[in-house]
């Protein structure tokens, strides 16, 4: 059994990692400075050997230095995450997303430890292709508008963690993640699924940014994570990066008139300009459904579960929270 470090692991997407790894019989270091994770998140594991939190972070060299020292494998998850966010702050979260990276890699590096790292589909911009291939051109708009900035800084992510896999041997895998949804995500960074949701559940009005008619799709967590494991267990996935997520499509309109079906909710729709739900002058992408047969042919994968039952997941985790 391996030993991994989970940096952002009490967050939403590293915390259901810690969980797959608890249960496949690993050890795990968590070490997550609680910016946006929650100590909630873990609360499964507490008391538990076979999990460690470390409060800090990826900023920190010594701290990253101990903790990658002392693991097999890193998963990398720790970013400044969602549009709220960075819009809002896009220095600090230039820090973390390219110097916190830089950190990371330079100590796998360090103790030649492989290395997954977590990227998004905000590399593509406004490429609105029918099925996003990994070498599909990148789409942006101008470098003064803040919007672009997450998607710029994770490219320079994936080039750092290319460059180590070509020039210095270190084994660097890229995942690049299409809206994972699921129980624990919460909407106040912009993620819209959980936010529609919590919405109707308290049957207030659903806000859909923009039009309404810009496309996304949405893939379980629970899916995101059986992916992942597969590519971190694999050989061939090193030096590659693999898109994963739902290539079901669905309308943010359409996403708010489902959510309002399966929750029964009363409430009404609204529309609300991107100037007002972020800042003048945003913008957004049209379209975003990824191509997947790089990590079909691969490991044979593919999401089991559709949109109904993750908008039915996140709804009984948020009815759970309520009540507790």
């Amino acid at each position: 059994m391996a030993k991994y470090l989970v940096t952002g692991g009490a967050g939403f997407i590293g915390s259901h990692l810690v969980d797959a790894l608890v249960a496949g019989g690993h050890t795990v270091i968590v070490l997550d400075d609680l910016s946006t994770g929650r100590h909630d998140n873990l609360r499964q594991h507490a008391g538990s050997t076979s999990v460690e939190f470390v409060l800090g972070s990826i900023l920190n060299e010594a701290l990253v230095d101990d903790v990658v020292r002392r693991v097999d494998v890193v998963l990398h998850f720790a970013a400044a995450v969602g549009v709220n966010l960075i819009v809002e702050r896009p220095l600090e979260s230039l820090a973390t997303n390219i110097r916190g990276s830089e950190i990371v890699l330079e100590k796998c590096h360090k103790y030649g430890r492989k290395v997954l790292v977590a990227s998004t589909s905000e590399i593509y911009g406004k490429n609105t292709s029918d099925a996003l291939s990994e070498e599909d051109d990148r789409i942006l708009g101008s470098p003064l508008k803040t919007r672009w900035s997450y998607s710029e800084a994770k490219a320079i992510e994936e080039v750092l963690a290319y460059a180590y896999y070509r020039e210095k041997g270190l084994p660097t895998v890229i995942v690049r993640l299409f809206n994972t949804v699921g129980p624990r995500q919460v909407g106040h960074y912009g993620m819209v699924l959980p936010r529609l949701v919590d919405q109707a559940l308290r049957n207030a009005p659903l806000t859909v940014y923009g039009t309404g008619q810009q496309t996304r799709c949405f893939c379980h967590v629970s899916d995101i994570v059986v992916a992942i494991l597969g590519l971190v267990d694999s050989t061939e996935s090193e030096g590659k990066v693999f898109n994963v997520g739902s290539r079901g499509e669905i309308s943010i309109q359409g996403l708010a008139e489902k959510i309002r079906d399966i929750t029964g909710s009363t409430s009404e729709i609204i529309y609300v300009p991107y100037d007002e739900a972020y800042e003048a002058g945003f913008e957004d992408m049209q379209r975003r459904r990824p191509d997947t047969t790089r990590i079909s042919n691969l490991l044979g994968w593919a999401p089991t579960r559709d949109l109904d039952q993750i908008v039915a997941d996140v709804a009984e985790d948020l009815r759970s929270r309520q009540i507790s």
